[in-house]
């Protein structure tokens, strides 16, 4: 007996530590997410304020930021000229769509084939003519099916949205759908995701609905991801295809309502929303949230729909940990719940470890349907399906090929050390703040400080409210006194080319802020062939400094713009410019 007390308690004390190692973990890769979506947001006010105050910069950034549409993509018939050659082996579609049609293109993706560009680019015109006829707020009812099954974030997982479709059956009118946003970015099959769902929208257009998300906007496209893989997809014809996708994102409606009783958006609410201004609005006005600046009204309430997060506490605060929207409270959803007459909020926007969660009383879930979202085994994705009476029940699922065959401590073991590597890039790329924090603590130049010293430090500077002293075994070593050797917080990383001619705080500033500098750069590179002119790589990166606020020698510009040309030719291969400022960690340089 006092044996199995001793492994029940020796087992109790593990399953605890597993636990809190898996909590940590969770707490690292949303952290540092949400850091990025308010460097991105930063930027895009940065855009916005450029706009307001430099007029002589006004049709340099209107450009960059609103493409000249080809005349020959505004011919609504601009995919007939396209040839279909006879050795193309995929999905032939033509519409009106058939059941037969959007089978053959849920197979031919299973398959890794590709949409011909011929008929993504009608798919696309079909669904831009559809949208435009449809309202910002989408009322649906459970008098026509059993239930209706609404979906959260997918970010390009094709996977996901295949064992939807297996356990839950293919959208239909007995079987109808509401996808609330995200279908695309981060994932590496946005294309095959948001190809589905339109053939399916244009199929069961009273049956499948559409929300838009944050990430169906241009310039979070252009960061995260979807561009770049549209571009590498479509080598020919891919602006084309590109275009199109942002004027049907333009479309997509902000919300939709279930028998007048559930509301469905993607993030959430503000004190401020008026569902009806919202259906009154021209969304598609409006569509570059983060960006153009259209009267603050529309664009306001926009960003509070797309961007926002509930909280436990009353009120309605901004959402400073992603930058854009707010922080409401369970008083704000129960004021709007009320004036309207509904009893439920439907939200995404939030990866949830089982995929979903309720807050706020019952009245506010949230569904999150990308599984293995931040890493292999870190989520369950979900699906929630409401029947006449309204009252949810949750589906759970986790695509893997591999967790399985992990026992619980080896999936821990696996997302831990994939969010520590990528908080361990954190750190490297805000060096030089970090250690100007350290010096005021370390009087006698000893290279230590203490434990609450150092996590002092590290909270002031990167912002991101995690447990510090928890994760300090992880970060840093450790001398015999206790106290905290604060230079080895940087040993585990370094950059991944050296570049002599530059100077190491340029290094610094371009690991620090390349995926900021990469989205000008791709805004500038209009073709999307990964190349610009050394004079436009100059151009860039004075452009992207005045956005940093930091002066920087011209005479160092044009240095690591020769630097990086390595062949010469007079052109730079953005590519190459991330691979030379790529983080890396030493243990797999070494090996």
């Amino acid at each position: 007996m006092k044996a199995a007390i001793l492994i029940q308690g020796w087992y109790r004390r593990y399953m605890a530590r597993l636990e809190m190692r898996r909590r940590y973990t969770w707490s690292i890769f949303q952290s540092i997410e949400y850091a990025g979506e308010q460097d991105q947001l930063q930027l895009s006010s940065f855009f916005s304020f450029m706009l307001d105050n430099f007029t002589h910069l006004n049709d340099l950034i209107s450009q960059l930021l609103d493409p000249v549409v080809d005349p020959w993509l505004g011919r609504e018939t601009c995919y007939e000229l396209i040839p279909v050659a006879e050795s193309y082996s995929g999905p032939r579609i033509s519409f009106p769509l058939s059941v037969s049609h959007t089978n053959s293109l849920v197979n031919a993706f299973k398959e890794h084939q590709t949409l011909h560009a011929r008929y993504a680019l009608q798919l696309l015109w079909e669904t831009k003519k559809l949208l435009k006829q449809m309202p910002n707020i989408v009322h649906m009812s459970t008098s026509y099916a059993k239930e209706i099954t609404i979906c959260g974030d997918l970010h390009g997982h094709l996977d996901d949205l295949l064992l939807i479709f297996y356990k839950n059956g293919l959208p239909s009118a007995e079987t109808p759908y509401v996808f609330n946003g995200d279908f695309v970015d981060r994932g590496k099959q946005s294309t095959e995701v948001v190809l589905i769902l339109f053939a399916y929208l244009l199929l069961y257009p009273n049956h499948m609905h559409l929300n838009r998300g944050n990430h169906e906007d241009h310039i979070m496209n252009l960061r995260y991801g979807f561009t770049k893989e549209v571009m590498q997809k479509y080598k020919t014809h891919g602006r084309e295809i590109l275009q199109l996708f942002q004027d049907v994102f333009s479309l997509l409606p902000i919300a939709t309502v279930i028998d007048s009783k559930v509301l469905i958006v993607h993030g959430g609410i503000s004190d401020q929303t008026d569902l009806d201004f919202l259906n009154s609005i021209e969304r598609q006005k409006v569509h570059r949230t983060n960006i153009v600046n259209p009267p603050p009204s529309p664009r306001l309430q926009m960003v509070d729909v797309l961007w926002s997060d509930p909280k436990p506490q009353d009120g309605c605060t901004p959402n400073t940990f992603r930058g854009g929207g707010c922080y409401y409270g369970p008083d704000v959803t129960q004021r709007l719940l009320r004036h309207h007459g509904y009893q439920l909020l439907i939200r995404s926007h939030e990866c949830k470890q089982e995929g979903y969660e309720i807050c706020h009383g019952g009245n506010v879930i949230t569904i999150f349907s990308a599984s293995n979202y931040y890493e292999e085994g870190s989520n369950r994705g979900a699906y929630v399906k409401l029947g006449q009476d309204l009252l949810p029940r949750f589906y759970q699922y986790q695509v893997s090929r591999t967790t399985r065959k992990l026992t619980l401590t080896q999936r821990v073991r696996a997302a831990e050390g994939s969010a520590l590597r990528a908080l361990q890039e954190k750190l490297f790329s805000h060096r030089s703040e970090l250690l100007t924090g350290f010096l005021p603590f370390d009087h006698n130049n000893t290279g230590f400080v203490s434990v609450s010293e150092w996590a002092q430090v590290l909270e002031t500077v990167l912002r991101l409210d995690l447990p510090w002293r928890t994760l300090r075994p992880h970060l840093a070593r450790l001398a015999p006194d206790g106290s905290v050797e604060y230079l080895s917080c940087f040993d585990y990383m370094g950059p991944g080319l050296h570049l002599p001619q530059v100077t190491p705080n340029l290094a610094e500033t371009l690991v620090r802020y390349r995926t900021d500098l990469e989205l000008i750069f791709n805004i500038i590179d209009k073709d999307h062939s990964g190349l610009i002119s050394l004079d436009e790589f100059r151009h860039t990166w004075r452009l992207f400094s005045g956005h940093l606020g930091v002066a920087l020698d011209d005479g160092a510009i044009d240095a690591l713009a020769r630097s990086i040309d390595f062949n010469k030719d007079g052109s730079i291969d953005f590519t190459e410019f991330l691979e030379a400022f790529r983080v890396v960690h030493k243990l797999d340089k070494d090996h």
